[in-house]
């Protein structure tokens, strides 16, 4: 379980095949506090860690990314020098200060805008029918493993969405989402309550 509050921007350092995608993910963690089979968030996709080293500051982990997951989430996410948006999963006692965030990719959209408003930046972001219903203003939404407030929702002809984003300076800044352009994907998850109450409401059809 997770918040969509980043806690550090990683790099992709290494990824090769062996079964599954082998990746060791570069970060400034202390590898003394990451335990081998713990989970965390990279830009929204939960993952275990298999091995970890280096030291404080400038430490390593490796993951093993399923090929379920690489087809479900970002083309070309998984190369060497990819950074990565990174949260350690929750644990009791921890303060939940975005919303509950699984770690599940639920698609992948497209940003369709960029623009200046104010001193943040304004994200228009395409969704496909499938995701449009779970989409409402104010909202929530992890975009890359960040979480979000939908800000506007204008729905299109073809049964998707177009949403917006403002993405304060400090977002932009510990985050990846500061240099979004347009015709970039991101991954997408839902809000888990927002998945039910669209469950609730389909059984009453």
């Amino acid at each position: 379980m997770f918040t969509g509050i980043v806690t550090a921007l990683g790099r992709i350092r290494e990824a090769r095949q062996q079964g599954d995608l082998h990746v060791i993910i570069a970060c400034p963690f202390d590898p003394a506090e990451i335990a081998i089979g713990a989970s965390i968030a990279c830009s929204g996709v939960c993952l275990t860690v298999v091995e970890r080293g280096g030291h404080a500051g400038d430490a390593w982990f490796a993951v093993d990314v399923s090929g379920e997951t690489v087809t479900r989430t970002v083309p070309g996410m998984w190369q060497p020098g990819r950074r990565l948006n990174l949260e350690p999963a929750l644990r009791l006692g921890d303060e939940l200060g975005g919303h509950i965030v699984t770690g599940h990719v639920d698609g992948v959209a497209t940003v369709v805008g960029v623009c200046p408003d104010g001193d943040s930046r304004r994200i228009g972001i395409a969704a496909s029918p499938a995701l449009a219903p779970y989409l409402a203003p104010k909202g929530s939404i992890t975009v890359d493993g960040v979480s979000l407030t939908v800000n506007d929702v204008a729905d299109q002809t073809d049964g998707g969405c177009h949403f917006a984003l403002n993405i304060i300076p400090h977002t932009a800044e510990v985050t990846t989402l500061g240099s979004l352009e347009p015709g970039e994907d991101v991954n997408l998850e839902i809000d888990v309550l927002a998945r039910y109450l669209q469950r609730m409401q389909s059984l009453r059809q």
